[in-house]
């Protein structure tokens, strides 16, 4: 089998058929995740070994080829041909090579495009603060963030400097520099990004994802001394998120760094992708805006009440993941039975949606 004439045939139709990820395994069909569901490709013929390490092989460099071996797992991105590009993950299952692609789409579109909340504009025009997106992985983080940043590219004479393993979405320079640094080709690792990037003279940091301590006290730090920082966390609620934070250092810092998040913290996005009744996903989002009343309860550590300040503040622009839920049931978009398997509190979407 030609295997790289193989691999362009299977990310031509990963990108026609407008699927989110093709996933390269052992045993399987190549396999499509379309609108959140897996689609296997029964035309094809079920992958040997020597089918997945030939399909692999064809997608890496020669240097690639020597970190998987080493290191059993990668990252990185692959363009192709000009018609779309990958965010790739190639690792080891049961000592077989299998790969996940995700398809990034060429355009960044806009936070109307994507059918989040106009409020989200409100987080591009700030100077400096901490604004997270979050949410389980495939749920579409990376796209709002790439959202946030290209409404300030375009609108803003700032230098946007993102940390990301790897790059997704790239941006096409336009009132703002963007300065995209990808781990492993333009940075040997995170943490050496993160130790120089506040030499580069950034307005506007974005840091792919949260992985470790370090990464958030970095990003505290940034957003503390005059930076607006966006960045990502799995996590499913904005409670949850400031707990998660706060956990990730040892309890001696705890208090210290509940003062600092309290501080810098500007909003929280926590996002799910619903499959809609005509095809395709629709985000529904809680919104947590950081008022006076968000900010005591983080420094007081009462995160358990940060749910009822975001219900009890819709006039403030913040939106609770039920609300944004019972609106989409509302307008038709999405049916209510996915709407109950997505809510945090199924009896409470049911009292919305009956008023």
């Amino acid at each position: 089998m030609d295997y790289e004439k193989k691999l362009q045939e299977l990310l031509l139709t990963c990108a026609r058929q407008n699927a989110s990820d093709l996933h390269i395994a052992v045993g399987r069909y190549p396999t499509l995740r379309i609108d959140g569901a897996l689609a296997p490709l029964t035309s094809d013929h079920i992958l040997t070994p020597q089918d997945t390490q030939g399909l692999i092989m064809a997608l890496l460099n020669p240097e690639q080829q020597q970190r998987i071996v080493a290191q059993r797992e990668i990252d990185f991105s692959y363009s192709f041909e000009d018609k779309a590009r990958f965010r790739v993950n190639v690792y080891y299952q049961r000592g077989f090579l299998a790969a996940a692609l995700r398809l990034i789409p060429a355009q960044v579109r806009t936070i109307e495009d994507l059918g989040l909340p106009p409020v989200l504009h409100d987080f591009t025009k700030l100077s400096q603060g901490f604004i997270l997106v979050t949410g389980p992985a495939g749920h579409g983080k990376s796209t709002t963030l790439a959202a946030l940043l290209d409404e300030i590219n375009h609108t803003r004479t700032d230098h946007i400097v993102t940390v990301e393993d790897p790059v997704e979405y790239t941006f096409v320079q336009d009132r703002s520099i963007v300065s995209q640094r990808e781990v492993g080709s333009d940075t040997a690792a995170f943490s050496n990004a993160l130790k120089s990037v506040l030499r580069q003279d950034p307005d506007v940091l974005m840091i792919g994802e949260m992985r470790d301590a370090e990464s958030i006290a970095t990003a505290l730090t940034a957003a503390e001394t005059g930076h607006l920082v966006f960045s990502t966390l799995h996590t499913n609620s904005a409670a949850q998120t400031i707990d998660r934070i706060i956990d990730s250092f040892p309890s001696a810092q705890q208090n210290q760094i509940a003062s600092q998040l309290a501080a810098t913290i500007v909003g929280i996005v926590s996002q799910r992708l619903i499959p809609r009744i005509d095809g395709g996903r629709a985000p529904a989002c809680e919104v947590m805006i950081a008022n006076s009343a968000v900010r005591n309860l983080i420094r007081e550590r009462k995160t358990y009440q940060i749910d009822l300040v975001i219900s009890t503040s819709t006039q403030e622009g913040m939106i609770t993941l039920n609300r944004s839920l019972a609106d989409l049931v509302s307008r038709r978009e999405i049916s209510l039975e996915q709407a109950q398997i997505y809510s945090p509190n199924p009896s409470e979407l049911r009292i919305l949606l009956d008023r």
